[in-house]
């Protein structure tokens, strides 16, 4: 409720000042260079974006690096630059609960809005408090179907390179299969198949690869579990002899070591790539390279 209020504050705070800012925006200061300015909510929708337009787009990520999505919300110069875009691509399924607030005060009607989501099965949250699974990237089948909604906003706001759009989809489709087969091979001999994590973000890529995900925390990352939860996968780790509880790159290990400590389990590295650190990029790590490290996380857990 809390970051709900917060957002609609800065919308009504923006409907006063927005004109005097559009027209700031149109001085000297803003270069044509003939590029598609994109606007991506975080780190998949602007490494997506970035595959698909190429050197056709400007892609801005709105999530700065080392920043968890969940609870992000966009100030007055981010709702501007969107306001001043040609493209925004959000992932959807409840993750960016701030759009439709946003959508609903901008007036450019040429902007092109992308729901990278759309036409993916979602999963329901097992928690009735949380809703919908927003992690649906982390299946690489669903991270194609969000290449391919990209590539349909690209080619609605820009027809003139279209056939562009359409070669750089068929390149990146077929590194992204390259990957998804690489996970069907390698995780089709593993001798066990569950996997403890800190939050229930790995939903998708478990129902994809045929693995179990048993998570500490629900599917928000800040969502604190209960006594009782935390002695069940206490329990669970202990009785199935599980070794790697895996936690993450963005959010505390304090509720991971917790149960690393009471059973003697190590804590590894899962990425729900929800955003890179400025380390990850300046190495030039991306959903691909993060996917694959993933993989190997996984087949050393479950050897």
């Amino acid at each position: 409720m809390k970051r709900i209020i917060k957002t609609t504050t800065i919308i009504l705070m923006l409907a006063s000042i927005l004109p005097f800012f559009l027209f700031a925006s149109g001085s000297s200061e803003d270069v044509d260079d003939g590029k598609l300015d994109v606007v991506a909510s975080f780190y998949p929708m602007y490494d997506f974006a970035k595959k698909i337009g190429g050197d056709k787009v400007n892609v801005y990520n709105l999530v700065p690096a080392g920043t968890e999505p969940h609870d992000w919300e966009p100030s007055t110069k981010d709702i501007i630059r969107i306001e001043n875009a040609n493209v925004l691509v959000y992932n959807g399924a409840g993750l960016e609960h701030w759009t439709d607030d946003v959508l609903a005060s901008i007036s450019n009607k040429d902007l092109v809005v992308c729901e990278a989501s759309k036409g993916i099965a979602l999963h329901e949250s097992t928690d009735e408090h949380e809703g919908t699974d927003p992690h649906v990237w982390l299946s690489i089948k669903n991270a194609i179907i969000e290449l391919s909604n990209i590539r349909d906003a690209l080619k609605q706001a820009d027809p003139d390179n279209s056939g562009y759009y359409d070669e750089q989809y068929q390149k990146w489709e077929k590194q992204f299969l390259l990957l998804d087969s690489e996970y069907r091979k390698e995780l089709s001999s593993i001798s066990r198949n569950d996997i403890v994590v800190s939050h229930e973000a790995f939903g998708y890529l478990a129902s994809e690869y045929g693995l179990e995900q048993h998570g500490i925390e629900g599917i928000e990352p800040d969502s604190e579990p209960d006594p009782a939860r935390l002695a069940k996968i206490e329990d669970y780790v202990k009785k199935n002899n599980v070794k790697t509880i895996f936690s993450e790159e963005l959010v505390s290990k304090k509720v991971a070591q917790t149960i690393a400590n009471a059973t003697g389990a190590n804590i590894e590295t899962l990425n729900p790539i929800e955003g890179l650190t400025d380390e990850e990029l300046e190495a030039g790590d991306d959903y691909l390279s993060i996917m694959k490290d993933n993989l190997n996380a996984i087949l050393k857990a479950l050897k």
